[in-house]
Formats: C-alpha cells, sequence, structure tokens
C-alpha cells in the first residue's frame, strides 16, 4: 500500500515530527512517501529529514497563487505513484489534496491538529476548512476536543476518527549535563528554577500571558528564570515588553534550537498558555522529559495533563492563576519529580507511535480494498 501525504511545510516542527513517527512504526508493507508545497523553499528541512529516514520526498513545483496548477501537479503525482491513499494535513493540503484525490479516485484523509484563528486571513482559511471537511472520506482528530469541534462544523459523525499524538520517549534518554550550564548561561546570573516554554509566538499560543505571569512571580522570587524557544510574529513585541518590564535578564527569548530535546529535561516546569489547541506536542515532550506541565484547560491537553497529578490546569487568559499554579508546582521539589515522572509514564503507556501506527492501519484498512490494502492482522491498541 502506498500512502501520500500532502503537507505545508514552513519548517520542521511537530506535525512533521507526527508524521515522520507514524511513517516509521507502520507495518512493512504500507510505504510513506511526502509531498509538500515550497512555501518558498521552507519545506527542505522536512523533506531532507523525511529522505534520511528513507522516504521518497519531494517538494511540489506549484504553490499559491497558482492554485490550479498546483490541484494539476498533485494530481500527476499520485497517478505516477500508483497511490492508494491521500493523507492531508492543514487547509491547503485538505482543499488541493481532496480535489486531486477525487480526479483519481483514491480515499482522502485530512489530519486535523486545531485551527489557530491567529489573523484575518488565516481564519478565512480555517472557514474554508471547516466547510471542506465534510467532504473528506475521513477526518482523523489528534484529540477528543478536537473532534468536538469537527463535529461542529458540521461533519459527519461516522467520518470522524480520534488517534491521538504520539512520542518518542528516546529521544529524550541521552542527557547531557553541560546542556543544564549552556540553559544557566542564557541569564546574566544563575537561576534556582528555570521555567521553560515553547511554541510560536503568535496570539493563539497566549505567550502574552505567561510573560505577564513571570513578571509577577520574578518579583515575588528574584531567583526564578523564564526562558521561551521558538519564534513567531510577535518575538520582537514581546521583547520589547520584557525589557519594559525589567525582565531582560529575567525572561529569555532562545529563538528556534535544532537542540531543544537536550535542554527540556533540564527545565523545572514546561509553561504552555494557549487560547487553543488540538493535542500539544510539546506536553508529550515535556512528559517524556520527565518535566511536569503547567497548561490552560483547552482542547486536548487535559487528555494529557491530569490536574494536581502530572501537573496543573488552568483556566486560559488569567496570568493571576496561571502564575499561582507554576507556584504550586515548585513549592516541594518531590512533588514536582512525582509529577514529571508520573508524566512520563503515561505518555510512554498511552501516546506511543506504535499504538499510533495500529489505528492508522486500521483507518487505511477500512478505506483500501482489500485487494490491495493490508489484513486485519491485528486489533488496534
Amino acid at each position: 500500500m502506498i500512502v501520500v501525504h500532502l503537507t505545508a511545510s514552513t519548517f520542521f516542527g511537530g506535525p512533521e515530527r507526527q508524521m515522520l513517527g507514524l511513517a516509521r512504526h507502520l507495518e512493512a508493507g504500507i510505504r510513506s512517501v511526502f509531498l509538500s508545497f515550497a512555501e518558498g523553499g521552507r519545506c527542505r528541512g522536512f523533506l531532507q529529514a523525511a529522505r534520511i529516514q528513507g522516504h521518497q520526498a519531494r517538494a511540489l513545483d506549484h504553490d499559491t497563487p497558482r492554485l490550479v496548477r498546483a490541484a494539476r501537479e498533485i494530481t500527476d503525482e499520485l497517478t505516477r505513484l500508483r497511490a492508494h491513499i491521500l493523507c492531508c494535513h492543514g487547509y491547503k493540503a485538505d482543499l488541493l489534496g481532496r480535489i486531486a484525490a477525487r480526479r483519481v479516485g483514491i480515499p482522502a484523509v485530512a489530519v486535523s491538529r486545531g485551527w489557530t484563528g491567529e489573523s484575518l486571513k488565516v481564519r478565512l482559511y480555517e472557514w474554508l476548512d471547516r466547510i471542506n471537511l465534510r467532504w473528506m472520506d475521513r477526518v482523523v482528530c489528534v484529540s477528543e476536543g478536537q473532534a468536538e469541534k469537527v463535529r461542529r462544523a458540521g461533519v459527519a459523525t461516522d467520518r470522524v476518527v480520534v488517534i491521538r499524538n504520539a512520542i518518542d520517549p528516546t529521544r529524550f534518554a541521552d542527557i547531557t549535563p553541560r546542556y543544564r550550564q549552556q540553559l544557566q548561561s542564557f541569564f546574566a546570573t544563575p537561576r534556582r528554577r528555570i521555567i521553560g516554554a515553547a511554541g510560536r509566538l503568535s496570539p493563539e499560543k497566549g505567550f502574552g500571558i505567561f510573560l505577564h505571569a513571570a513578571r509577577r512571580l520574578a518579583a515575588r522570587d528574584p531567583s526564578l528564570g523564564f526562558v521561551h524557544f521558538g519564534d513567531g510574529p510577535l518575538r520582537q513585541a514581546l521583547e520589547r515588553e520584557a525589557e519594559a518590564a525589567g525582565l531582560k535578564d529575567v525572561f529569555v527569548f532562545a529563538g528556534l534550537r535544532p537542540d531543544l530535546d537536550r535542554f527540556l529535561p533540564f527545565l523545572d516546569l514546561m509553561v504552555l498558555p494557549s487560547f487553543t489547541e488540538g493535542l500539544p506536542n510539546v506536553v508529550l515532550e515535556a512528559f517524556a522529559a520527565g518535566v511536569p506541565v503547567v497548561a490552560t484547560a483547552v482542547g486536548g491537553t487535559p487528555e494529557v495533563v491530569e490536574d494536581g497529578v502530572s501537573g496543573r490546569l488552568v483556566a486560559a487568559g488569567d496570568a493571576d492563576t496561571l502564575g499561582e499554579a507554576i507556584l504550586d508546582v515548585l513549592f516541594c521539589e518531590e512533588r514536582r519529580q512525582a509529577m514529571g515522572q508520573t508524566g512520563r509514564q503515561r505518555v510512554r503507556d498511552e501516546f506511543s507511535f506504535t499504538t499510533q501506527a495500529r489505528a492508522y492501519e486500521q483507518l487505511f484498512a477500512t478505506l483500501v480494498p482489500a485487494s490491495i490494502g493490508i489484513p486485519l492482522q491485528r486489533e488496534a491498541v
């Protein structure tokens, strides 16, 4: 069986890791191929990673605004590859991928990771996506929370499947002490506790709320340090705000780091202050690294974080409550470590790529004729 993944990769991030992790754990009889819109050349990192893993991967020649040509090119690629199924990742892939899949006569599956609504332009595209999803053969949602949103958008219940994101815990097995030292070097003076965050600096992620909470916490405990990994349209504004609040040496913007995995185990706490989420990869990554999480109870986050057990859940948009939850986790070191270990065990037990792959195999087998599909040799875990 040949499964083609269509995406619009702008950098090698969480969704890209999910695609490659799935491909690595599927049965040997399923071959994964990756196509990406060029996105001005930003897709190269993902496609190179796919090739290193042994997969066929290429950038499409046509992109926005040449959408008609792009749809025709996707159709030609599916025909050339003799694809059996198309998995679409993102609103552009959903729209053009469904058109191409229909022309070729193969099933189209959308993977719905969440809608951000970060700008007027994005909100328009996501509105179109909600409508387009109604005609996909299946919509895979990464959480029950996202599935509920997809159903409310008008997608028939029998076309909605929940297959959660996964994590490979071995990414965090190699702990190098120098990364704790490097983490400390981000600050002018050593920090007793370092609270981290990671993600795109865009409005829906709520990192402005995290900054407000950090300002209040730093006033109460000057030994705390805060670091954010990532980039985005709000970076300059948030950096200026941090400097104006006197947090230049307390709240560090570390930018995009290819070695983020090496830093995570040395954080004392991970914070995710989002206003909306599908199922956040950063929570899975923090737990796999043994780090407890304070997060907002939005989307699929409560399906991973157990309040008071592996971290804390708070309402979105409330800096005071977020700050108190951070202090609550840091108050007792023994409890903090226990929360991190509980989170680590949870992702190992429930969020493995093996579990995810078996679920996708079951899905593919329901959509592709048995004569060219895979036998249901075992039940999905």
